[in-house]
C-alpha cells in the first residue's frame, strides 16, 4: 500500500498531479516521461514539490484500479476523474484534503470504508488485471501474494560504481559531496544503494562517467556471465547497453565487445553512455536479419542474450506496464524468447558460455525456456541458473541462466 504520508498539498501540487495522470490515463504517454516533462516544464519547484508530484503520480498509476473502485470512477477520461484519482491516494495515505472545490463533493469517511473492503480483494488491493493474477497464481502460487504485493513498492535506487574510471572509495567521496549516501549491497561488490533518494544525475560523479544507476539484480546478471579481458563478448539484445558498460568495465576495456539490437535508436544512446563510461571496446552493430547473426557463426566467447520479456519483475520502476501488458503480448514475447535463445546461440564459440536472463519472474518466460532449449539443443548445457524475486531479494524481479556450448 502507498508508503509515505503526504505533507500539507499546494495547489501547484495538484494542478501538476493532475496534468500528469491526464497524460498517462488519457493520451496513453508512459509515466516516467510525463513526469520528466511535467517538472521540465517549472525548474523552479524545489525538491519537495518534485518529490511530492512524483510520488503521487506513481502512486496513483501504481493503485489504478483499487482507486477506480473506491471511487466509483469506471472511466479516466478527463480532469475531473484525475482529481478524484488523486483524492483517494491522498486519503488511503494518511493524508489530508485541501478545502478546494474539486474536492467538496468528496468524503474521506466514505473512501476509508470503501478501501477497508476493497483491501481484501488482492487482485484489486494490488491493483491488477484479472488475467495477470491468474496466471501468476497458476505460476508462481507460493510467492505470488508476496511477489505482487513487493512489486507495488518503490524500488530502491542502486548504482554501480564504473571500474574503467573510478573506485568504491573515490565514488562515495565524490556523493558525499553532494550529501548522497550509499551502502554496500551484499553479493554486488560494484552496487551502492542509496540511503536516501536524491537526484544523482544532476552530480559532476554522473556527468564524468564515475558511476551508473543499474539495479543490483541487473548487475548481477553480467557477473555471472564472467566475461575476462582478452575475451570477445556479444551482448545480442543490448538496447541502451545497461549490462554491456557493466561487460566492459568487467574486462577492462580490453578485449572486444559487440553490442546488438534491432533499434538503432537505442544503440545511439548506448554510443553517447559508453562515452561518459569511457568503454572504448564497444562496437554497436544493428541487426537487419538472420544473416546478421549468421555472419557472427561460433564466433563469441561470451554471449549474453539479455531478451525482451513482459517486465514484471520490474513493475515498481514502471507501474503503467501492467495496464500496457496483455495476455496475447506474453504469448507473442514468450515466442520470440524462443527463437532468440535457438537462432543466437549459434554465435557461440564450442567451449564458450552464454547467459539467458530476463526481467520476469514467470516460469514460462524463464526455466521453462531454458529447459526446452536444452531439450531440443544437446550440444548445450546449463551450469547454474538464479530466480530473483522483489519478495525474498528486495531487489527487481530478474532470472539469469548460465549455459557452456560442448567442444
Amino acid at each position: 500500500m502507498p508508503e509515505k504520508k503526504p505533507g500539507k498539498i499546494y495547489r501547484s501540487q495538484a494542478e501538476a498531479v493532475v496534468k500528469a495522470l491526464e497524460g498517462v490515463f488519457v493520451e496513453g504517454r508512459y509515466a516516467d516521461k510525463v513526469i520528466e516533462y511535467i517538472l521540465r516544464q517549472d525548474r523552479r519547484r524545489g525538491s519537495s514539490d518534485r518529490a511530492f508530484i512524483a510520488d503521487t503520480v506513481y502512486g496513483v498509476v501504481r493503485y489504478k484500479r483499487l482507486y477506480q473502485e473506491i471511487t466509483g470512477v469506471e472511466r479516466i477520461n478527463g480532469p475531473h476523474a484525475c482529481w478524484r484519482l488523486m483524492a483517494a491516494h491522498v486519503v488511503v495515505s494518511g493524508g489530508t484534503l485541501p478545502p478546494w472545490e474539486e474536492f467538496s463533493k468528496i468524503s474521506p469517511e466514505k473512501i476509508i470504508s470503501a478501501y477497508q473492503k476493497c483491501r481484501k480483494v488482492r487482485k484489486v488491493r494490488e491493483s491488477i488485471p484479472d488475467w495477470l493474477d491468474r496466471m501468476g497464481m497458476d505460476e508462481l502460487p507460493d510467492v505470488w501474494d508476496a511477489e505482487i504485493s513487493a512489486l507495488n513498492t518503490q524500488a530502491p535506487v542502486v548504482l554501480r560504481v564504473n571500474t574503467l574510471k573510478t573506485d568504491m572509495a573515490s565514488l562515495r567521496r565524490a556523493l558525499a559531496g553532494n550529501g548522497i549516501v550509499g551502502k554496500d549491497v551484499p553479493g554486488c561488490p560494484d552496487a551502492l544503494e542509496l540511503v536516501t533518494r536524491k537526484n544523482v544525475f544532476d552530480t559532476d560523479a554522473f556527468r564524468v562517467g564515475m558511476f551508473e544507476v543499474q539495479d543490483a539484480s541487473s548487475q548481477k546478471v553480467s557477473a555471472l556471465l564472467d566475461p575476462r579481458p582478452g575475451m570477445r563478448v556479444v551482448d545480442a539484445c543490448a538496447g541502451a547497453g545497461g549490462k554491456t558498460l557493466h561487460i566492459s568495465a568487467l574486462m577492462e576495456g580490453k578485449g572486444t565487445i559487440t553490442a546488438m539490437d534491432i533499434f538503432s535508436g537505442k544503440l545511439e544512446e548506448l554510443k553517447k553512455r559508453a562515452r561518459r563510461a569511457g568503454a572504448s571496446n564497444i562496437t554497436p552493430k544493428v541487426i537487419e536479419g538472420s544473416k546478421t547473426i549468421k555472419r557472427m557463426k561460433e564466433s563469441a566467447d561470451r554471449l549474453l542474450l539479455d531478451v525482451p520479456c513482459s517486465g514484471l519483475g520490474v513493475l515498481r520502476r514502471n507501474p503503467d506496464a501492467k495496464w500496457k501488458l496483455t495476455p496475447e503480448f506474453i504469448d507473442s514475447v514468450t515466442q520470440t524468447q524462443a527463437e532468440i535463445l535457438s537462432s543466437y546461440s549459434a554465435m557461440l564459440k564450442p567451449g564458450g558460455r552464454m547467459v539467458y536472463s530476463t526481467c520476469s519472474v514467470l516460469p514460462r518466460e524463464n526455466g521453462m525456456q531454458v529447459a526446452r532449449f536444452l531439450t531440443e539443443n544437446s550440444g548445450y548445457k546449463l551450469l547454474e541458473e538464479h530466480s530473483l524475486l522483489a519478495s525474498r531479494d528486495g531487489y527487481d524481479g530478474f532470472y539469469m541462466a548460465l549455459i557452456e556450448r560442448g567442444q
